[in-house]
C-alpha cells in the first residue's frame, strides 16, 4: 500500500489507514459525493440532517481506508447509525417505522461482519482485510469460488456485505427506505451505503464466481418492478439495485478489466444516480409529491431541472458521450472475453431495461407526458448548482474518460481500453434505439403499465406487513393455547383436591374415620416388610 497507519489496541494491530489504488479511488468519489450533497442541501436548516449527513460520509470514507476487519466493522456500523437519522428527519410515524426496519437490517449486517471477523481471527490469527491493489493483487482474504469451499467466517462476511449490497431477497430495505427519506437525505443515502458494499466485495471477494449469477439476477428483476412503480424515487431505488448488479458481476468475474469496470461504474454511478435523486428531490421540494400519476408537464415550470435530469437519465442509460457508456462497456467486454455468454445476454437485457425505467420513465412522466396542471418555481439555486456540477461530470467523464481511467485500480489495463470503437458504439445505439421504440410502441397502443396510485408487493412485505402480522397472530395463538392449558390444569387440580377432601371427609371418605387397631397394625407391618425388601435389593 502507498500509505499505512497501524496502531496497537488491546494487544491487536489495527490498520486504521491503508491507501492503495482501490481505496484511493473510492475515497475520492466519496469526497465528491459529500461535497455535492452538502451543496445540494444548503437551503436545509435542520441540524439533524446536517450532522448525520456529514457523519455518514465520514464513516463511509473511514471504512474505505480501513485495513483490518475490526476497524472496518466500527465504520460499517457507523454508517448504519448515522444514516438512519436521514430517514427519521422527515419526523413522521411512517418514517420512524421505516427507519427502525432499516436500522435492524443494517445492524444485522454489522453483527454478521463482527462474528465473521472473530471467526476469521480464530482460524487464521489475522485481522487483515483483503490485499493491497498496487501490485496487481486481485484475490481477497476470504475469496472462494463455491459454497463448498467457503469457511464459516467467509460466509458470514460475505452475507454481511451482501445485505449492504442489496443482494436478491436481501435488497428490500433499499426500496423501503430511500423513498421515505427527505429530498436531500435520499441523495446522501444513494451515494455511500451500497457503494461501500461494492468496495468491500471487490476488496475481499474479487473473482468469486458465485457473485456472477447473483449480480445478473440483480440487474434483471428490478426492471419489472420499476416499470409498474408509481413512486419515482422508488423507481430510482429499483434502478440503483439494477446498476449494483453490473458492479457485482464485474467483481465476480475478477479479471483486471472487470474489476476496473466495477470500480469505474461505481464512480460514475454515484454521480449520475445522485443527479437523478437530486432532480426528483427538487420536484418533491417544489411540488410536494413524487408520484408519477400526479406529475407531468413540469418542464414549463422547471426547465433547468428538466435538462439536468435528462443528462442523468442519458448517463444511466449509457448513451455514448455520457459517463455510463465508458464504464459499463468495460463490464460487458469483460463478460464477453471470459465467455460468460448467458450473463452477457442478461446484462444486455438489463441495459435496455434501465433505459426504459430510468432513461425514459423518470423524465417523461415527471416533466412531459400529460400536463398535470401543476405550476411551481424552479429549483433553488444551490440545488441547481449541485445538479449542474454532477451533470458536467457525467458529460466530462463520457467525453474524456482518460482522467477516470487513470484513477482505476489497474490503470495500465484501463489505458489500453478503447470504449469508442465501432462495435461498442453501434451495439449500444442499437440497444437504446430498440428500447425507445419498445416504449413508444407500448405507450401508443396502451400496453405500458398505467401510473396508478398503488404499492408494489415485494420481499419487504415480509418484514413490513407479513412479519408483524405473523408475529401478532402467533402471539395471539400462543396466548389462546396457554390460556386453555392453564384453565385445564386449574380444573384438574380442583378436581383432585375435591377427591382428596372427599376421601378424608369424616363420615364419608375411607380415610375420614379411625382405622381398627388390627388393620392399622397389618398395614404398618406390610409397609415395613416392603421397605426392608427394597433396601436389600
Amino acid at each position: 500500500a502507498d500509505a499505512q497507519l497501524v496502531v496497537e489496541a488491546f494487544g491487536y494491530d489495527l490498520e486504521l489507514l491503508r491507501v492503495d489504488n482501490l481505496s484511493r479511488m473510492f475515497g475520492q468519489i466519496f469526497h465528491i459525493a459529500a461535497f455535492l450533497s452538502v451543496h445540494y442541501a444548503l437551503h436545509v436548516k435542520d441540524l439533524v440532517q446536517e450532522v448525520s449527513g456529514l457523519a455518514y460520509a465520514g464513516c463511509a470514507i473511514g471504512a474505505v481506508f480501513a485495513g483490518d476487519l475490526i476497524s472496518l466493522f466500527l465504520f460499517w456500523e457507523g454508517t448504519a447509525l448515522t444514516s438512519v437519522f436521514l430517514v427519521w428527519a422527515t419526523r413522521s410515524e411512517r418514517a420512524y417505522k421505516t427507519g427502525m426496519r432499516y436500522l435492524v437490517i443494517q445492524v444485522l449486517s454489522g453483527v454478521l461482519l463482527l462474528a465473521g471477523a472473530l471467526l476469521h481471527f480464530v482460524e487464521t490469527g489475522s485481522l487483515a482485510f483483503g490485499t493491497a491493489w498496487t501490485e496487481g493483487a486481485v484475490e481477497g482474504a476470504f475469496a472462494f469460488a463455491t459454497l463448498a469451499e467457503a469457511t464459516p467466517a467467509g460466509l458470514m462476511i460475505f452475507l454481511a456485505f451482501g445485505i449492504k449490497a442489496a443482494f436478491p431477497f436481501l435488497h428490500s430495505w433499499l426500496q423501503d427506505t430511500y423513498p421515505e427519506s427527505t429530498p436531500s437525505g435520499s441523495v446522501w443515502l444513494s451515494a455511500f451505503t451500497t457503494k461501500l458494499a461494492i468496495y468491500a466485495l471487490a476488496r475481499g471477494f474479487a473473482g468469486t464466481e458465485l457473485l456472477i449469477p447473483i449480480g445478473a439476477a440483480m440487474t434483471a428483476f428490478p426492471v419489472f418492478y420499476a416499470a409498474i412503480e408509481n413512486d419515482l424515487r422508488k423507481v430510482l431505488s429499483y434502478s440503483l439495485n439494477n446498476q449494483l448488479g453490473f458492479m457485482v458481476v464485474g467483481v465476480g468475474i475478477g479479471s483486471e478489466l472487470a474489476l476496473n469496470g466495477a470500480a469505474g461504474h461505481a464512480f460514475a454511478h454515484i454521480i449520475y444516480k445522485g443527479l437523478l435523486f437530486m432532480s426528483m428531490g427538487a420536484v418533491l421540494h417544489r411540488v410536494g409529491t413524487i408520484k408519477a400519476a400526479q406529475l407531468g408537464g413540469l418542464w414549463r415550470s422547471m426547465p433547468l431541472t428538466t435538462i439536468l435530469c435528462t443528462i442523468g437519465a442519458m448517463s444511466i442509460s449509457a448513451f455514448p458521450l455520457f459517463s455510463g457508456f465508458v464504464t459499463k462497456s468495460m463490464i460487458l467486454v469483460a463478460a464477453a472475453e471470459e465467455h460468460y455468454t448467458l450473463t452477457f445476454l442478461v446484462l444486455l437485457f438489463a441495459s435496455a431495461g434501465v433505459m426504459e425505467h430510468s432513461g425514459i420513465k423518470i423524465p417523461y412522466f415527471t416533466f412531459f407526458a400529460h400536463d398535470s396542471g401543476k405550476r411551481c418555481k424552479e429549483a433553488p439555486l444551490n440545488m441547481l448548482a449541485a445538479m449542474a456540477i454532477a451533470a458536467a461530470l457525467c458529460i466530462g467523464i463520457g467525453v474524456l474518460p482518460g482522467p477516470l481511467y487513470a484513477l482505476l485500480p489497474f490503470p495500465e489495463v484501463a489505458s489500453g481500453f478503447v470504449p469508442y470503437d465501432m462495435t461498442h458504439v453501434v451495439t449500444q445505439c442499437q440497444l437504446l434505439l430498440f428500447a425507445i421504440l419498445a416504449f413508444v410502441f407500448l405507450q401508443k397502443f396502451g400496453l405500458y403499465p398505467a401510473e396508478l396510485p398503488s404499492t408494489n408487493i415485494g420481499p419487504e412485505w415480509v418484514f413490513r406487513r407479513g412479519g408483524p402480522r405473523l408475529v401478532r397472530r402467533t402471539w395471539a395463538a400462543c396466548v389462546s393455547v396457554g390460556g386453555a392449558l392453564r384453565r385445564g390444569v386449574e380444573r384438574t387440580i380442583q378436581r383432585d383436591l375435591w377427591l382428596v377432601r372427599e376421601m378424608h371427609r369424616p363420615g364419608h371418605g375411607p380415610l375420614g374415620e379411625p382405622w381398627p387397631i388390627g388393620e392399622a397394625a397389618l398395614w404398618a407391618a406390610g409397609l415395613l416388610a416392603t421397605f426392608l425388601i427394597l433396601t436389600q435389593i
